[in-house]
């Protein structure tokens, strides 16, 4: 999978966490559905492994779907063995390795110039900026491509529709988005549902495809 170039035609990863496995499930394959082509499931959901071995069945060999919190070379197997093409980290970390020896593809996880070299020393062919708003926002994304022009920065955490237009704006290859997205759809009880998540996913395809055009 050439995972930077999916991120700039997609311009979006959705962050799926959640403690029910079949609202999990469900909430991939709605957003898939929905026309967001790039989703990740964490490791931190609950039996989030079977979920995306269920959601690889569903969508068959071809459709990207990536694995989320991979930080050592257990999770990176077990992801790979799950049907996952892709790897997001939250740091430079063990996992980022362990999944290039399995040829897979990462966006591992950076917050400071140097950990953005290291991430691409490590093989990391693009960098999740994280915890994005945290670290100064659509600012931060302006500043750091003045030394770093050609790294792909995917900015993730507390990024709303309004947000990732900026972020965008800024530079951003893609923008990764958990909860705003999400919600609470990926837990048991679903909150408000899936016609809502359908809605928010609508609000943000809106956004990266105005972007793009």
């Amino acid at each position: 999978m050439d995972l930077p170039a999916a991120l700039r035609a997609h311009r979006l990863v959705a962050i799926v966490r959640g403690d029910d496995p079949e609202a999990a499930l469900g909430t991939v394959m709605t957003l898939i559905e929905e026309g967001v082509a790039l989703v990740e499931v964490s490791l931190t959901g609950r039996d989030a492994p079977d979920v995306i071995a269920q959601a690889r069945a569903a969508l068959g060999p071809d459709a990207p779907l990536g694995a989320g919190t991979v930080l050592t070379a257990e999770d990176a197997r077990t992801v790979h063995r799950a049907g996952a093409d892709f790897v997001v980290t939250p740091a430079v970390c063990e996992g980022v390795g362990s999944a290039r020896e399995l040829r897979l593809p990462v966006l591992a996880g950076v917050m400071t110039p140097t950990e953005i070299v290291a991430a691409l020393r490590a093989g990391a062919c693009a960098v999740k900026l994280f915890p994005a708003a945290q670290a100064g926002g659509p600012a931060y994304v302006r500043a750091l491509k003045g030394p770093f022009p050609d790294v792909p920065f995917v900015p993730v955490g507390g990024v709303d529709a309004e947000a990732a237009r900026a972020y965008l704006d800024a530079g951003a290859l893609a923008v990764g988005v958990g909860s705003p997205l999400v919600g609470d759809a990926a837990d048991a009880g679903g909150g408000a549902g899936l016609d809502a998540l359908r809605a928010r996913a609508r609000d943000f395809l809106d956004v990266v495809r105005a972007d793009r055009s």
